[in-house]
């Protein structure tokens, strides 16, 4: 059996949180207020206007699979949306040159950092229709709370794009605070629910937990196309 689907048991998450940390509505002000604006990477720069020409070829709706990892979720997505442009973007090579069979036609992987490609996909005027973060790394230590995407800086750009959202994880308390980030950024309230993806796991991880008994969780959100919720100059993309 190959590693993709290993049955080797995955430990839950480990965390002194027991809910929601406490310092996460600052932090999300403090976004609000001091919007990223650090210098996109040239490299993420050249990936994007790669993928902005691929996405003008197809013609097609947006869906982005934001941290995409070894890039099987984004073949199944171009599968349940044959009607869309399916994006996937992780910032590893290794990840991503692992060989899962050929994509469909609809699909295309970048390699870019996402802090910097939300921001340009914003800038841009990009409006995804579905926009999927899938088991993001949790940084279950409570010091790394800005380093989870509903502490970072980006977050408003993130929000911003609008589309149908949809985060999951396998550790409960993620799900809660990018809820109550997201409500505090947008105003709209996600429905979090334990859910079960059956026989068809979307990544390796979504499959390892599953078979280790762990519960996965599910927050969605529909979401407006919002650039007011950041600073028009922040925009201000250009070299």
């Amino acid at each position: 059996m190959s590693a993709l689907y290993s049955h080797s048991p995955s430990r839950p998450i480990q965390s002194r949180q027991t809910g929601p940390h406490d310092d996460l509505p600052r932090r999300v002000q403090r976004a609000l207020q001091h919007p990223w604006r650090k210098p996109i990477a040239e490299h993420t720069r050249a990936a994007f206007d790669t993928a902005a020409g691929w996405l003008a070829e197809q013609g097609k709706p947006l869906v982005l699979d934001a941290g995409c990892g070894v890039g099987l979720s984004t073949r199944r997505l171009a599968l349940h949306h044959p009607g869309h442009a399916v994006l996937g973007i992780d910032r590893s090579a290794d990840r991503l040159s692992r060989d899962h069979g050929p994509l469909p036609a609809n699909a295309q992987l970048v390699r870019a950092d996402l802090v910097d490609f939300w921001r340009l996909a914003l800038a841009a005027g990009w409006q995804p229709e579905y926009h999927y973060l899938l088991y993001p790394n949790p940084y279950p230590k409570s010091v790394h709370l800005k380093l989870r995407w509903q502490g970072h800086p980006v977050l408003p750009h993130l929000l911003a794009l609008g589309g149908q959202l949809e985060l999951r994880s396998n550790w409960a308390i993620y799900v809660q605070e990018f809820g109550q980030a997201l409500g505090q950024v947008t105003g709209v309230s996600a429905t979090i629910e334990a859910f079960d993806p059956g026989g068809d796991p979307l990544t390796p991880f979504e499959r390892k937990y599953l078979v280790s008994g762990q519960t996965l969780w599910r927050l969605k959100a529909s979401l407006a196309w919002r650039p007011e919720l950041v600073p028009r100059d922040s925009l201000d993309l250009e070299r």
